[in-house]
């Protein structure tokens, strides 16, 4: 653990272990979730890393949800297999009936809707390399500290060979963005990262964007009631994931920079 007055408190995932967290944890339920399109490759991976680490052998996490939020393959068949939980998104059709996903911020409200848990921890289901001290890892601050609100996991993001070639958006949009706008978020290295946790008490006052912003707002918005000093960030190791072409991810940085232009007062909230 690394603290400097006024700032975020960075963790690695080593100083948690599992058998001390369901100790700590005491009478508190703990719901994971996952929001999930068209991702059958890798979904079932991602659950039985929680569901065989955590839930069944430990009994730290109790409940794993995922939400298919319209995918047309096999998403959901694939996290029921692995012992997940899995509720649709309200997902609309096109015009040959076919699911159309409402969005990452609709499929995670959701998932809140489905669960209980007094911490929520936030996975996404295109990484293909994760472990249990993922969860670990991000629910360390919240259990040993009562003061930590939001954790938020920082890792290496390779991509195409590159060791530090992942996080487009992150690097040329969402940092930029908060050391303009929010400068006393600019240490937060992954801020629009979905390995996210944090107290459902918090988010009884969220208002989630809808789509790809959803985790930058999330962010902003838990700093603006509690204060940067109630975030903490986690080396959670490396993340590897699928990446996108660049022109997939144009919507992603168009939603992320309106997220915290409307939070800053430059864009309307409509």
């Amino acid at each position: 653990m690394v603290v400097v007055p006024g700032s975020i408190i960075n963790y690695h995932h080593d100083d948690f272990s599992a058998a001390q967290l369901a100790e700590r944890k005491g009478p508190q339920r703990i719901s994971v979730v996952i929001p999930a399109r068209d991702e059958e490759r890798t979904v079932g991976r991602v659950v039985s890393a929680v569901r065989d680490g955590l839930v069944d052998r430990i009994g730290l996490v109790d409940d794993v949800v995922v939400v298919d939020d319209g995918s047309q393959d096999r998403t959901a068949d694939m996290a029921a297999h692995a012992g997940a939980r899995v509720v649709p998104s309200a997902a609309a059709r096109d015009a040959h009936g076919r699911p159309v996903g409402l969005g990452k911020g609709e499929a995670m409200r959701t998932g809140l809707a489905a669960t209980e848990g007094d911490i929520v921890v936030f996975l996404d289901a295109d990484v293909s390399n994760l472990r249990a001290h993922f969860v670990t890892g991000l629910l360390g601050p919240l259990l040993t500290n009562a003061s930590t609100v939001l954790v938020k996991g920082r890792f290496g993001r390779p991509a195409r060979g590159d060791v530090a070639g992942g996080g487009r958006v992150t690097e040329l949009v969402a940092r930029p963005a908060l050391a303009l706008l929010f400068p006393d978020l600019s240490e937060v290295e992954q801020p629009i990262a979905g390995e996210t946790a944090l107290r459902r008490e918090a988010l009884a006052h969220l208002e989630l964007d809808g789509g790809y912003g959803v985790d930058l707002g999330m962010l902003i918005d838990v700093a603006g009631r509690y204060g940067a000093d109630a975030l903490a960030q986690v080396d959670l190791g490396v993340r590897v994931h699928r990446s996108r072409p660049l022109d997939q991810l144009v919507p992603q940085a168009h939603a992320v920079l309106g997220a915290a232009l409307r939070r800053a007062g430059v864009l309307s909230q409509s």
